[in-house]
Parts: structure tokens; sequence; C-alpha cells
């Protein structure tokens, strides 16, 4: 099990800033691709993983990362300064 955590527009598309998810994605983009399958507005959320920051146990990450061992996966868009 996975705590997945949503922010920003991301959160506001799926309507959950966080849940636990039970995987067997090997990567972030593994998980992405399952939970994108699971309803329509998971595949809103991450239509466009271009637009979308990830961070896995709290450090920033990349979507091929691994999952073993991965307590947390944070989802959120770019911060911009100012």
């Amino acid at each position: 099990m996975i705590d997945v955590l949503y922010f920003a527009w991301v959160r506001e598309r799926i309507g959950l800033p966080k849940e636990r998810v039970d995987t067997s994605a090997a990567t972030v983009a593994e998980l992405v691709a399952e939970l994108k399958a699971r309803e329509d507005r998971y595949a809103a959320a991450f239509a466009d993983i271009s637009a979308l920051r990830v961070a896995v146990d709290q450090e920033l990450a990349d979507f091929d990362a691994p999952l073993a061992g991965v307590r947390e996966v944070a989802f959120f868009p770019p911060m911009t300064g100012g």
C-alpha cells in the first residue's frame, strides 16, 4: 500500500487530497497508468503528465522512479516563484 497525495488542481480534479492505493506498479509512470484506468476524473488529472511534478517519499523524482519500498507518492503542479 502506498499513500498517494494530490495537491492544487490535481486534488480538485480527483476530488481527494489523499488516498491509500494497493498497487503492483514498479514505477511512478506505471502507478499513473493504473490511476488513469480507474475512472475519468483520474484520466483528466493525469492527461498531461508534463504539467505535473512528482515527489517520492518527499523527494522530487521522475516518473520513471522505482516504487520498491516507497511509502508515499505526491503529485502537484510545478511551483512558481514570486
